[in-house]
């Protein structure tokens, strides 16, 4: 099956606007009789619920947190994209969608992608109206800085706390409708089943985190903000307590699953020092502003930084891509790091990590220059490392950070169920194969504040969905459900953890289906997958009971859908026969070691759908490009 993606004719900075124009209205007085249920509290939860219910609509906001503020959304901190053109050096709307479609590597939709450039710049004036404390200039001009697969400047920050000052932002005018009494939350609560009645979500099943009480949530529409899907590698950037559940639980209920296999890599991370890790840490990609990163030119060369001399490293991005240098895309720069690990030029005790230094953006600059853009940064290097990067180069490696793919979304963020919203990283829209540094917030905050709300209410009028109470047949059939679930985790009589499988399974996902992949490793992880969740369920030990705080259970029951997310994360990567950002499939690779796409078998988006007891079915949307024609992505 074809899918539309109902995106607006005409020309690309029309569409928008025409699409606003062809939105159905709810008037102020009716809007009190929908209630909207907002499943998630990032950037991208806390502003489609404020916003919704600064509209007028009451709107249940339910998150696995006991603060809104905690969302993983505050561990971002390099940035914010937005077209300004402050720097007036040559930035646009129009750069900013090419830059994001060609760091995607061809592989998202046009119209999509120009949406989000365009809403941008509202995003920071909305920001700044509320508080939000961007650098600025000596003159008192909102300051930025440049990321990765950008020739301009275009990123606001607030030293590299963003992502948190943001989420301020969004949390005070989450808290001002929860006053006004528009917006009521329900933390720690974890949503474990969609409820599909007539075709169209109307609720979910949810789990109370203190109690164990299972409930459910009646609404006229359904907007999923839940975050990405990475820590199915076990190891990775993202918060522990992020997780897959609440979208994995909808494709089950026949939300179709678009290009799994697009998970980010980032290349700045604090590398592993041992098995005792259950998390990484994200070390900024605005450090590659003014840090270099360098391995030594020799292998096997175990010498200290500061004795390898200056004409005995390699400052290999700067010498590969001269033209971006340092600042290269994400999935570029990790393939590099990667490379130069694999030739034993990599540097620690386990010979993953590459230099990132900053000796000459201190001589240059001074070290107070260098501690008021990042020190907070270097505070928390030296916390984790017992290292000094004033002194010595900080050392970094390739890690899973983002995921491009998720819930397959149309034009206006609804999915393959009528109803259901997804929003921010929890749907696949914007980024294609490869998101650009400073794009995640960007993404979230319009998805949150300009888009979700208008389109849920265009939904609301046409539809006019039938009043229901949690009494109707598809309630107690997704209760039933739940509790079998839970009943199978419980009466498992193992000796192991879930976290060990969770790590077992981890490691099968990144050694095969990570920084790069082939048949071989993806057809070896297909057949292991169900094995090892056999071996779970048959070997698994939750103790406790599921009536009572129990976070062996909710491990559990993340990790179990983790088995049946990852064999999808596969069997993606193995059916997309091509290289294409952060999806490196090592047959299909340029002479100089490039990503190299098929655009003629593979311009579309794969989006998946579940079959009970069968293996998924395969839909495709293609892509059409008009305005930035597809070709091979360089950065030199």
């Amino acid at each position: 099956m074809l899918l539309d993606g109902k995106i607006p004719g005409g020309p690309l900075p029309q569409k928008w606007e025409r699409r606003k124009l062809e939105y159905a209205l709810v008037s102020p007085a009716n809007r009190r009789k929908y209630r909207v249920l907002v499943v998630g509290t990032g950037l991208a939860g806390a502003s489609a619920a404020a916003t919704l219910g600064e509209l007028g609509y009451h709107v249940e906001c339910v998150f696995f947190h006991d603060s809104p503020r905690r969302a993983h959304s505050i561990a971002a901190q390099g940035g914010i994209n937005a077209a300004k053109n402050y720097q007036n050096d040559g930035d646009s709307v129009h750069r900013l969608f090419q830059d994001t479609i060609k760091g995607g590597d061809y592989r998202a939709r046009e119209g999509n992608v120009y949406r989000l450039a365009e809403v941008s710049v509202q995003i920071i004036d909305q920001c700044v109206a509320q508080g939000v404390p961007f650098a600025r200039e000596y003159g008192g001009k909102l300051a930025n800085r440049s990321f990765g697969g950008a020739q301009v400047s275009r990123t606001f920050y607030a030293r590299g706390q963003t992502g948190q000052q943001l989420l301020l932002g969004a949390y005070q005018a989450l808290l001002r409708q929860v006053q006004a009494g528009t917006v009521r939350l329900s933390p720690r609560t974890e949503m474990l089943d969609l409820v599909v009645a007539d075709g169209r979500a109307r609720g979910i099943v949810a789990r109370d985190l203190v109690t164990g009480e299972i409930k459910t949530f009646v609404a006229d529409a359904v907007v999923l903000a839940t975050g990405g899907y990475g820590n199915a590698y076990f190891l990775s950037t993202y918060a522990r307590n992020s997780n897959a559940t609440a979208i994995w639980r909808a494709h089950r209920r026949g939300a179709f699953f678009s290009n799994p296999c697009f998970t980010q890599i980032h290349p700045t991370c604090i590398p592993v020092s041992g098995e005792h890790q259950s998390k990484l840490t994200l070390m900024s990609e605005s450090l590659r502003n003014d840090g270099r990163i360098w391995v030594p030119l020799r292998a096997e060369d175990k010498r200290p930084p500061g004795e390898i001399p200056e004409d005995e490293r390699d400052y290999y991005l700067e010498r590969k891509y001269p033209s971006y240098g340092n600042l290269t895309p994400r999935d570029v720069a990790s393939r590099a790091a990667k490379a130069v690990c694999d030739e034993g030029r990599g540097v620690g005790a386990s010979g993953l990590g590459v230099y990132l230094d900053f000796a000459d953006a201190i001589r240059r600059l001074g070290a107070n220059v260098i501690a008021e853009r990042y020190g907070n940064l270097f505070d928390m290097y030296a916390e984790i490392t017992g290292e000094d990067p004033y002194r010595a180069p900080m050392r970094i490696y390739p890690a899973i950070h983002y995921t491009m793919g998720g819930l397959w979304v149309d034009y206006d963020l609804m999915s393959t169920i009528d109803g259901l919203f997804v929003a921010g990283e929890a749907n696949f829209s914007d980024h294609g194969a490869n998101r650009l540094g400073a794009s995640a917030l960007m993404q979230g905050l319009a998805d949150g504040y300009f888009i979700a709300p208008l389109a849920v209410g265009s939904y609301l009028a046409r539809a006019r969905p039938a009043a229901l109470d949690d009494t109707h047949a598809a309630f107690e059939r997704a209760r039933k459900d739940t509790r079998a679930r839970i009943e199978r985790l419980l009466s498992a009589r193992g000796r192991r953890s879930a976290a060990s499988f969770h790590r077992e399974l981890g490691k099968l996902l990144w050694d095969t289906c990570g920084m790069s992949r082939n048949r071989e490793g993806l057809e070896r992880a297909l057949a292991r997958i169900p094995e090892l969740r056999e071996q779970f369920h048959r070997e698994l030990l939750v103790p406790g009971q599921g009536e009572s705080l129990n976070r062996e259970l909710e491990t559990a029951g993340r990790v179990a859908d983790y088995f049946e997310l990852g064999e999808l994360i596969c069997r993606d990567a193995l059916h997309r026969e091509e290289s294409c950002g952060g999806h490196f499939r090592e047959e299909y690779q340029t002479p100089e070691g490039e990503a190299q796409r098929d655009d003629e078998r593979f311009a579309y988006v794969a989006a998946w759908q579940w079959r009970d007891g069968e293996a998924p079915e395969l839909h495709k949307e293609p892509l059409v490009f008009q305005a930035a024609p597809p070709m091979q992505r360089s950065y030199k």
